[in-house]
């Protein structure tokens, strides 16, 4: 389950990832590639081609945990490619992405306007 108190980062591989990988194909990326250790206190997201699952990576106590989600309809807002093989975000930013928004929002809620209370 993923950690109620959070954990320190939150890394997206950018680009597609082969999802037939599992826990040491996954970690190898983020050993290899990303040159982060995978034993840390870290999330460590892939996804596919598609942008329609994804497979969150995360080391607790004695093993490795590997969290997978299908959407059924939409995609997720996945950052774009860049020259770079993953960022960090934060957990916020974590979870917007898996509610269907980007990383980039401004807020989570549009501003008020104020109005009299009658």
């Amino acid at each position: 389950m993923l950690r109620q108190n959070g954990p320190t980062n939150v890394y997206l591989a950018l680009g597609p990832t082969d999802l037939r990988k599992s826990i040491d194909g996954l970690s190898l990326i983020v050993k290899q590639k990303f040159k982060l250790d995978p034993f840390s206190r870290s999330l460590f997201v892939f996804c596919n081609r598609n942008k329609d699952k994804i497979k969150i990576l995360e080391w607790e106590n004695s093993g490795f945990w590997l969290h997978y989600k299908r959407l059924e309809k939409n995609k997720f807002k996945w950052p774009d490619e860049t020259t770079d093989t993953h960022i960090c975000i934060d957990e916020r930013s974590f979870r917007w992405l898996l509610d269907g928004l980007t990383i980039n929002e401004e807020s989570a809620h549009k501003p008020v306007k104020e109005r009299l209370l009658i």
